[in-house]
């Protein structure tokens, strides 16, 4: 069950471009501003259904949870803004990279944080990350800043989220991050509603439907997510990963028509032999695990 929850969410993740599209003139800051408010609605209605609001009360007396739980909030608020910024300014492909990249930031987070120390093979695999971050910057004269803030933002909420363990279930998760994301949520909608003019219900109602459901298109593949990542191993987590950022790429590339020249076709290349490589050795190390013990 953990790796169809896993697979699950990350199916979806892949299609979550094109939704944010449809939202349309929603600018990316009003955009996540509402899916704070109503992921957090959605769970509430989620804890009140399945009668699990004591399970929420009771991380409140865990001080270290609750902390982590503030920490994965922020995290994750960067990852969506960064996201939906993508989405809309037609740069999708570069998303796609993003979480391409996000296996090699995880094994640096293990060992920038973790202290964990890493096999040769994994040394290669970062070496040629670095190469193709390299050739994209050189060749195609833009710093992937998109690509690598959401690689790095989502390996820390991955950590963040082993750290917590199973002493958070996901509905209780995802409704403390949300909670301590409303008072930004709040203040940016005041900021746009001020500068721009919120377009919730200005757009028709047809639009004003699709942003109102950004809270359960938000939740349900982090509820996924959250309950797989407590079921399954980083391996597994690690594999399955690829899903979202191959189907965001091919909806940047074939639905949306974004370029992709000579430079990003090795860049790209260059990433997904360095993700060949982490595999085989992940799958590797795992059997020799299994046969050792």
């Amino acid at each position: 069950m953990g790796g169809i929850y896993t697979f699950s969410a990350y199916l979806l993740w892949g299609f979550l471009p094109l939704y944010f599209l449809l939202l349309a003139p929603t600018g990316p800051w009003e955009i996540v501003a509402w899916r704070i408010l109503l992921s957090l609605a959605f769970c509430a209605l989620l804890l009140t259904v399945t009668r699990t609001w004591p399970r929420l009360v009771a991380i409140f007396r865990q001080p270290r949870v609750l902390g982590l739980t503030v920490i994965a909030g922020l995290v994750i608020y960067v990852n969506w803004q960064v996201f939906i910024y993508g989405a809309l300014t037609g740069h999708v492909i570069e998303t796609s990279l993003g979480y391409f990249i996000n296996p090699i930031a995880t094994v640096l987070l293990a060992v920038l944080v973790l202290r964990e120390r890493l096999r040769p093979t994994q040394w290669v695999a970062i070496g040629i990350a670095a190469a193709a971050v390299t050739v994209i910057v050189v060749g195609y004269g833009a710093f992937p800043w998109i690509a690598l803030t959401l690689a790095v933002s989502f390996g820390v909420y991955g950590l963040v989220k082993k750290k917590v363990g199973p002493s958070v279930d996901a509905v209780s998760g995802l409704t403390l991050e949300t909670l301590w994301l409303t008072p930004i949520a709040v203040a940016v909608l005041v900021i746009v509603g001020v500068t721009e003019g919120l377009t919730m219900g200005a757009a028709g109602w047809p639009h004003a439907v699709l942003l109102s459901l950004a809270g359960i298109v938000t939740a349900i593949p982090l509820l996924l997510f959250a309950a797989g990542a407590r079921r399954v191993s980083l391996t597994t987590i690690g594999l399955l990963q690829f899903v979202a950022p191959i189907l965001q790429f091919l909806v940047g590339w074939l639905v949306l028509g974004e370029p992709m020249p000579l430079e990003r076709w090795i860049g790209f290349g260059l990433v997904w032999l360095a993700l060949s490589v982490l595999t085989v050795d992940s799958i590797l190390h795992a059997r020799r695990m299994r046969a050792a013990a």
